[in-house]
């Protein structure tokens, strides 16, 4: 029996690709957005900023916020029939 091979971002390559006209700088308001309990938000990666990335099998998915953990934010989500809950810093995530 071999190991498998490669970590925490094997085969995301397409999927954490930027748009050519939105690579660069971050906007601030990424950074400074403000969530309250209850928001709806899509888990939407910022390839860019490491800290507080979620695992690439959650992006796209929509969560809802249950608390703030010092920067970041603590939601939940559906995956398949199973409720998880996830830490995730606001650069990656979006109003729905």
């Amino acid at each position: 029996m071999s190991n498998r091979k490669g970590g925490y971002r094997r085969k995301s390559r397409t999927l954490l690709r930027k748009h050519y006209r939105s690579s660069g700088k971050m906007p601030l308001t990424r950074f400074l957005a403000h969530y309250a309990a209850g928001d709806r938000v899509t888990l939407q990666a910022e390839s860019a900023y490491h800290k507080g990335m979620f695992h690439p099998r959650f992006h796209g998915k929509v969560g809802t916020i249950v608390a703030r953990k010092g920067r970041c934010y603590e939601l939940t989500i559906c995956d398949g029939t199973k409720e998880k809950k996830l830490i995730v810093h606001p650069v990656h995530l979006l109003h729905q």
